[in-house]
């Protein structure tokens, strides 16, 4: 096996002494030198469930590298839980920290000249940030998603996180008992795993089956199951293939296994944030993909799976209903994902699926038939109109009404907007405006959970219109449009949104429009002064400094 990036740093001769020396330090001996340095980026934490159980894995990983003649190096990677910072100046920091797990990964793989690496992540952003580091930097690797939670239960009922965050709109609304909300705050996360619906993280971890960077079948086992953990070392072994046959993230990210991917995640009804990791993940990969592509996807792949939040079911029983293996042979079936692009097996797609059936099982109902799909589209909508001149993220499906005209209700911030809807100052027919929330203007894009939640637990998810250039968790649902380009801080057409405004939103024509003149809007630009930036240290204010339109991917790196 020739490992030129090994032998950059640990070759035989006098000038590698004393690299070789400070190896035998942490375990090194006389055989060792020959064997590829394979990194561990080990994104464990004890902070959050999704990460928690993270820790075994990376134990089994270990083992399995050196059981195949490899010298396993495990290195820390940092984390951020959305689901304890929602809704606090925490949030912040979430979508920064894909940037910053990316630039990590970079920093200990390139700083070490490791010579592949296996990325173990659990929270939203582990996924998208490991995926863009691997594209980066093109060394042999493969991500292991850290697992599922398994679904918590209160009075016979499936339970999400989202659940507890739907209860406190309802219970604020006086729609709940003091029994039943907290029932379900004590029992909405029983294991560890990360969040248990087809939201962020499980959308980007089962999108990595498509894309060909994760093993088949992965991405949706319950976190404490001991298939997980089986999974975590079989994908070893997987990576010491491909490092052998020098098999690079390049030669498996394209363009066409990114229409994989989003097909995929239109097929699943998953979250609307892959739109933006996507973005990202492509500009590492240097693929071109822009937000008609999305739409463009959109349009030909139907919704076939019941997952929450818009449907019944949960990720445990997506992956006993068969999983994405089973929708990814049923999209190669109708031509809708290409079976020829490679994957970190060395197998193409198509070699990959060759025993999976091309129906899904009679005895389930969580993935549906083509003659039977839930949505005869795709979910995730690309918006335009003056209000987002470089577009916009919907979900379009489950509602009774995709459009909505309506007084706009405008907040500088998401805490001034979940004051107001506590304080039940929100009513049918609005549109909430929340701005300044935007990559540069947050900074760093919150997830507008507890605001869309709250309404949904007031019973107003269906009438009422929110509009943000910040983002959604994967666990929103309703009459919502993110990622709103240009963002209010830049002088986007956002910014100029007064109090009363008629707003549209039109799911049928992808419409987002402000209802003023050309001339009323050129006004009111002309005297808009962009506000002082929230932060200007450290790394809030570097990435302030630094990030990219959402329609770009806010990406940090241009």
């Amino acid at each position: 096996m020739t490992i030129n990036r090994r032998s950059s740093l640990i070759t035989a001769g006098v000038a590698r002494s004393p690299n070789r020396a400070m190896l035998r330090a942490v375990g090194f001996g006389d055989n060792d030198f020959d064997k590829p340095i394979v990194g561990i980026a080990n994104g464990h934490s004890t902070m959050n469930p999704c990460n928690a159980g993270i820790q075994p894995l990376v134990n089994r990983v270990e083992a399995a590298l050196k059981a195949v003649g490899a010298m396993p190096q495990t290195f820390g990677v940092p984390t951020v839980t959305d689901g304890i910072g929602m809704g606090t100046e925490a949030m912040k920091y979430s979508l920064v920290s894909r940037e910053v797990i990316a630039d990590a990964i970079e920093t200990s793989v390139n700083g070490q000249s490791m010579d592949g690496v296996l990325i173990v992540g659990g929270c939203d952003k582990n996924m998208p940030g490991a995926m863009i580091a691997l594209a980066r930097m093109n060394v042999p690797g493969i991500f292991v998603y850290a697992g599922t939670i398994k679904p918590g239960k209160w009075k016979g009922q499936d339970l999400t996180v989202v659940s507890v965050f739907e209860a406190v709109g309802a219970y604020a609304a006086g729609k709940m008992s003091d029994e039943d909300f907290i029932g379900i705050e004590k029992n909405a996360c029983p294991s560890t795993g990360a969040c248990g619906g087809m939201y962020t993280a499980n959308t980007m971890s089962s999108s990595f089956e498509a894309l060909g960077m994760s093993l088949l079948g992965s991405s949706q086992m319950a976190s404490p199951d001991p298939e997980k953990a089986d999974s975590a070392e079989i994908s070893a072994r997987v990576l010491y293939n491909a490092i052998a046959k020098d098999l690079k993230p390049r030669d498996i990210i394209t363009k066409k296994s990114i229409e994989n991917a989003m097909a995929l995640i239109m097929a699943t009804g998953g979250s609307t944030n892959a739109v933006l990791h996507y973005l990202a993940i492509a500009a590492a990969a240097g693929v071109a993909w822009s937000l008609d592509d999305v739409e463009r996807i959109r349009r030909k792949v139907p919704v076939l799976c019941d997952l929450k939040p818009s449907g019944r079911y949960v990720a445990v029983d997506f992956h006993r209903a068969g999983g994405v293996p089973q929708v990814l042979k049923m999209l190669l079936s109708r031509g809708l994902v290409h079976g020829d692009c490679l994957t970190i097996t060395g197998k193409t797609l198509a070699e990959e699926l060759v025993n999976v059936p091309e129906t899904p099982r009679a005895d389930q109902d969580v993935i549906r038939t083509f003659d039977h799909p839930l949505y005869a589209e795709g979910h995730l909508a690309i918006l335009r109109g003056n209000l987002a001149t470089e577009g916009a993220v919907a979900k379009i499906t489950g509602l009774k009404n995709p459009s909505i005209t309506g007084p706009a209700r405008v907040f500088n911030s998401e805490a001034e907007c979940m004051d107001a809807i506590m304080a039940r100052k929100i009513k049918d027919g609005d549109v909430v405006v929340i701005r300044y929330e935007g990559p540069k203007g947050g900074p760093g894009m919150q997830e507008m959970l507890a605001p869309t939640a709250a309404l949904v637990g007031q019973g107003l998810g269906e009438t009422v219109g929110l509009i943000t250039d910040g983002r959604f968790s994967g666990g929103t649902w309703g009459m919502v449009v993110g990622h709103v380009a240009p963002e209010a801080f830049v002088g986007g057409t956002i910014a100029f949104v007064e109090e009363g405004d008629s707003i549209t939103i039109d799911a049928h024509q992808r419409l987002i429009q402000l209802n003023i003149s050309d001339s009323e809007l050129a006004r009111r630009k002309a005297n808009w002064t962009q506000p002082a930036p929230r932060y200007t240290r450290g790394l809030l204010g570097k990435y302030t400094r630094l990030v990219s339109s959402s329609s770009q991917g806010a990406v940090t790196d241009q």
